[in-house]
C-alpha cells in the first residue's frame, strides 16, 4: 500500500540500481537525490521508466532489462549511474559536448544519421545555442524511422517560452566588477551585452539559453519530425516517481511505431532460454540435495 500523504514514508525500488528505499514523500523532488545507493532522483528514475515502457511496454528496473545488444542507443551527457548500466544491456554509448566522446546536436556528423533506436537527452536542450530547431531536427536525424527520443528539459505552462539570446552568433562570457556578462556580436555586426544570466550547476557553469513552454515544445518536436509526443505526467510510486509539479516532466517523442527487429527478438529469446536453463539446472541441484530429500520425506516440500 503506497503512501498518500506528503508526510508519510514511501517504500520503493530504485529502477536504476534496483535498491530498496524508504523516503518521506516530500523528499522525492525532481532534482534532489533520493536513492540511498546510486543517488538517483525523480527525474532520472522517470527517464528510465519512460525508456522501459517505450522499448518493452512494461515497467522494468534497469537491472531487469533484457540484454539486447542489437538495440542501439546514444546519450547526451547521461548520468553515469544509468549510462554504465545501459551500456551493459544495449549497444549504447554516452557522449558529451566538451569532452570525448563528443557529440554536438547543433552540428551533427552525417555518418551518425539514422543509426539509433533510442536517444536520451536530459537537461541539455535548454543550453544549446539558437536556433534550437537545429538541435531537435538533428535529434530526429539520429534515430531510425521507429526510434524514440526520451528527454527532459525545464519547461513552463506559460503561454510562451523565452529565448534569452535570439541573435547569438559570436559570443563569450566576461567578468566585470564581480559580475558575469555575456557579450555577443550579432550576424548584422551589432554588439550586445547581457547581464542577470541564469546558470545551471552554479555561477559561470552551464548557461541557460532558453526556457521552453509546454505547447511550444510539443510544436517544436512535431516540426522536427516526431509524430507522437507524450508528456509523461503519471506518478509511479513503486519506483519512487512522484511528480511535485505538472511541468518539466519526462517526454517521449517517437518518429514512428516501435517494433523489435529480428536481431532484438533473437537476443531476448536467447536470454530467456539461458535464464530458463539456469533455473532448470538450479532446481535440479536443489532437488538432488540431501536437505530437499529430507524436506520431501517430512512433507515440507513436494
Amino acid at each position: 500500500m503506497y503512501a498518500a500523504s506528503l508526510t508519510s514514508a514511501l517504500e520503493f525500488i530504485c529502477n536504476i540500481c534496483g535498491s530498496p528505499n524508504r523516503r518521506a514523500v516530500q523528499e522525492l523532488t525532481r532534482e534532489d537525490p533520493s536513492c540511498s545507493a546510486c543517488g538517483s532522483n525523480v527525474r532520472t528514475r522517470g527517464i528510465l521508466r519512460v525508456l522501459s515502457n517505450e522499448l518493452f511496454g512494461v515497467d522494468l528496473t534497469l537491472p531487469e532489462f533484457p540484454r539486447v545488444k542489437s538495440l542501439r542507443g546514444i546519450g547526451t551527457s547521461d548520468k553515469e549511474a544509468y549510462a554504465v548500466r545501459l551500456a551493459e544491456k544495449f549497444d549504447y554509448r554516452n557522449t558529451f559536448f566538451h569532452r570525448e566522446p563528443r557529440l554536438d546536436l547543433a552540428n551533427l556528423p552525417e555518418e551518425e544519421s539514422g543509426r539509433y533506436d533510442f536517444l536520451i537527452s536530459s537537461e541539455v536542450l535548454e543550453h544549446v545555442p539558437p536556433p534550437v530547431e537545429t538541435a531537435l531536427q538533428n535529434a530526429s536525424r539520429l534515430l531510425k524511422p521507429s526510434g524514440v527520443f526520451v528527454l527532459t528539459v525545464p519547461y513552463s505552462i506559460e503561454p510562451a517560452g523565452v529565448e534569452r539570446f535570439p541573435q547569438l552568433h559570436q559570443y563569450g562570457l566576461v567578468e566585470v566588477g564581480g559580475r558575469i556578462l555575456l557579450v555577443n556580436r550579432t550576424p548584422e555586426d551589432a554588439l550586445q551585452i547581457f547581464e542577470d544570466l541564469v546558470f545551471h550547476g552554479g555561477r559561470g557553469s552551464t548557461l541557460e539559453m532558453r526556457e521552453f513552454n509546454e505547447d511550444g515544445l510539443k510544436a517544436l518536436l512535431t516540426s522536427a519530425g516526431f509524430c507522437d509526443v507524450r508528456m509523461c505526467a503519471e506518478d509511479y510510486r513503486p519506483f519512487g516517481i512522484v511528480h511535485a509539479e505538472s511541468w518539466s516532466l519526462p517526454i517521449a517523442a517517437r518518429k514512428g511505431p516501435f517494433a523489435l527487429g529480428r536481431g532484438a527478438v533473437r537476443d531476448i529469446l536467447e536470454e530467456w532460454r539461458d535464464l530458463r536453463r539456469k533455473s532448470t539446472s538450479e532446481m535440479e541441484q536443489i532437488e538432488s540435495s540431501v536437505w530437499h530429500r529430507i524436506g520431501r520425506k517430512l512433507g515440507f516440500v513436494r
